[in-house]
């Protein structure tokens, strides 16, 4: 580019516009971490809070992981794209300057949820496609931008600048992962998401403000082409895909710690350092943990190790694949004493949050800097993009498992549907369910004609309305067996002598024994299934007589204790309501504001009423087919025999290093 530097300079100190680089980073990371850590728990317990209508359930636990890991398989997808722009065309700086314009858009559209004229469910679809666009664009031209700096005067500076790299991703994710759950939590989604908007404006601010000091490699254009399909391009690329298909196991775990592990961590006893933390701040443990591995990694650990044998990248990579087994197997044994009714200390998953970042330093941090060195020269971009595709297609693989083990659920077929343009007698079809539309009275509903597809049978289900159009309940001959089981749990929960802080669910074994006589309406028993230590499920094969398909009735049990889960450090005469919760008393009264105070009073009760109270969902289908921790020993299972199978891999590697300025 006119003007610029185009080749590094003969110097032994660093370059000059590595500050710039930095501190951009820092700030990037800060935005997509700080509106990544809280996607899970947004789509579960506020997306469907968002419209003008209040609507008890929102979306499953699977659901939400496989739309989570689906977005982060597009952000590491879309490196791709980033790396064909910058390598043919534009060149790593123009690549990641307008690319980050994307990005703030993005940021902007998850900020408007729940405005006009979007509903909030597209919002969060267009924001996280233009995130996935701009993230994921500028990524492998920031990390090979970085190198770019360098030549052979001062190449040996490049793993210290990459530690100086991955230390701002993790201090912006640090801080952001602390700040922005409290700001979703206290002020809700529009400033949870539009802090790490602005952050990312000045993100892309300071990275222009660096133009005039960076080194400007051009564009490779036909060289670029040229090399890439010439041999050694293609053997380039074709060796570390082989590498980097075992790394994306690598990812398919680790990216769990922004969805199944902050599900996990709801579940535990979150009281640490004399306050209660919420589920998305416990993420925040891992750049902290990074910070203080790294250094400790570099200049004590592998020095020790290299005393012993030849620590090469390749070996760490091994090393790492191991040690991320331990860290899974550490939360699979918690979840085994969350599934007993137990209910842990958050010490417990930092325990093994300490373990996966010990993986994550020995793994990531090395593929950063191995995919540059290993690429030819034209090709820096191209290549970091073909390790981030490991990230996209680890994400892949645990969106898919996700997608599968979910059983269809029947309260789909009111999904975007508009009860005012249908007629009694109108067909609703979808590719599970075959329905008609009827009334009773002036109550809209929807009678799904179950597996016999004759109406009016006994394995009919009938989803019933309100008068604003929202599913209010769903109703079938066996749901009435269904809530005498529950009474049955709730009573035993009752009985237990403990305090009621202290009392228990049934086991497995005492509710299935308590429910030996309880059948559904098509003869199948009942079984009872403790989930944690407020809540269970009952499951019957229901109309097909088959386990694990969408026929399975499902009944969702949850108490809410008479103590306090949470505390507010407010005075007790000024009740303090979140976000979340002041939202529910607006949309559940209506405006009606005779009705504010019962609504507030309901939602004390449940934080530490008089009395416990029970709550009940029942429905057909939407079962999770692998989940508690069987769903944790699954992936551990996988990490080990990747590890294992990764071992003659890496013996026959053999690595050839590129580097700008040398020949």
């Amino acid at each position: 580019m006119a003007g610029y530097k185009d080749t590094p300079q003969e110097i032994d100190g660093m370059p000059q516009g590595v500050p710039y680089i930095i501190c951009n980073e820092a700030a990037e990371r800060f935005s997509f971490y700080g509106m990544k850590c809280v996607l899970t728990i947004f789509m579960v317990d506020y997306l469907h809070r968002m419209g003008d209508v209040f609507v008890a359930q929102g979306m499953s636990n699977a659901e939400a992981t496989e739309r989570y890991h689906t977005f982060t398989a597009l952000v590491y997808f879309f490196p791709l794209l980033g790396a064909l722009l910058s390598d043919t065309v534009l060149g790593k700086y123009r690549t990641i300057l307008w690319l980050s314009v994307v990005y703030c858009a993005g940021h902007a559209a998850l900020a408007l949820m729940g405005t006009p004229p979007l509903t909030a469910a597209m919002w969060l679809v267009v924001g996280l496609w233009l995130i996935s666009i701009g993230s994921g664009g500028i990524k492998p031209c920031v990390s090979a931008h970085v190198g770019d700096q360098f030549g052979s005067s001062n190449k040996h500076l490049l793993t210290k600048v990459y530690q100086w790299f991955y230390f701002s991703i993790n201090f912006g994710s640090f801080i952001s992962t602390l700040l922005t759950p409290w700001l979703l939590e206290h002020y809700g989604p529009h400033w949870a998401f539009g802090v790490p908007g602005v952050l990312m404006a000045v993100a892309t601010v300071v990275f222009w403000m660096g133009r005039r000091v960076f080194i400007h490699i051009p564009p490779g254009g036909k060289g670029f082409l040229k090399e890439t399909f010439s041999w050694t391009g293609i053997s380039a690329v074709l060796k570390l895909s082989i590498i980097f298909a075992f790394v994306a196991v690598f990812w398919a775990l680790f990216d769990q710690t922004g969805s199944s592990w902050v599900l996990q961590a709801k579940n535990l006893n979150r009281y640490w350092l004399g306050k209660e933390w919420l589920a998305s701040q416990i993420q925040a443990v891992n750049p902290i943990l990074v910070l203080i591995l790294i250094p400790l990694f570099q200049f004590v650990l592998y020095p020790a190790i290299d005393k012993v044998f030849r620590l090469t990248p390749i070996r760490k990579i091994g090393l790492g694949l191991f040690i991320m087994a331990g860290g899974f197997a550490i939360v699979a044994v918690l979840q085994e004493r969350i599934d007993a009714g137990a209910l842990p200390s958050i010490s417990w998953q930092f325990l093994a949050y300490a373990v996966l970042t010990a993986s994550e330093v020995m793994v990531s941090i090395t593929c950063l800097e191995f995919a540059y060195t290993q690429a030819p020269k034209t090709m820096k971009s191209v290549v970091m993009a073909v390790f981030l595709a490991s990230v996209s297609l680890g994400n892949v693989f645990t969106a898919v498992v996700n997608s599968y083990i979910q059983t269809p659920v029947i309260s789909s077929l009111a999904t975007d549907l508009d009860l005012t343009s249908l007629k009694p007698g109108d067909l609703i079809t979808s590719s599970k369910w075959n329905a008609t539309f009827e009334t009773d009275g002036d109550t809209p509903l929807i009678r799904e004609i179950g597996l016999d597809q004759i109406a009016d049978t006994d394995d009919d289900t009938i989803l019933v309305f309100n008068n604003d159009g929202q599913l209010a309940s769903i109703d079938t001959p066996a749901k009435v067996a269904f809530e005498a089981a529950a009474k049955i749990i709730e009573t035993m929960f009752l009985a237990d002598p403990a305090t009621d802080n202290q009392k228990q669910l049934p086991t497995n074994h005492a509710g299935n024994a308590a429910l030996v006589s309880v059948a559904d309406s098509f003869g199948n028993p009942i079984r009872y299934q403790l989930q944690s230590r407020d809540s269970y499920q009952l499951i019957s094969e229901g109309a097909d007589r088959k386990d694990q398909t969408q026929w399975d009735l499902v009944l969702t049990g949850s108490v809410s204790r008479s103590e306090s889960k949470m505390t507010y450090d407010l005075p007790d005469s000024e009740p303090y309501f979140n976000w979340l919760e002041r939202k529910t008393i607006e949309l559940k009264s209506g405006g009606d504001r005779s009705k504010v105070a019962e609504i507030e009073q309901e939602i004390l009760d449940r934080r530490g009423g008089a009395e416990t109270g029970f709550s009940r969902d029942f429905t057909v289908g939407g079962r999770t087919l692998l989940e508690g921790a069987s769903y944790f020993w699954f992936w551990t299972k996988c990490i080990l025999a990747t590890a294992l199978l990764f071992v003659p891999v890496g013996l026959l590697y053999k690595e050839k290093t590129y580097i700008q300025g040398e020949e």
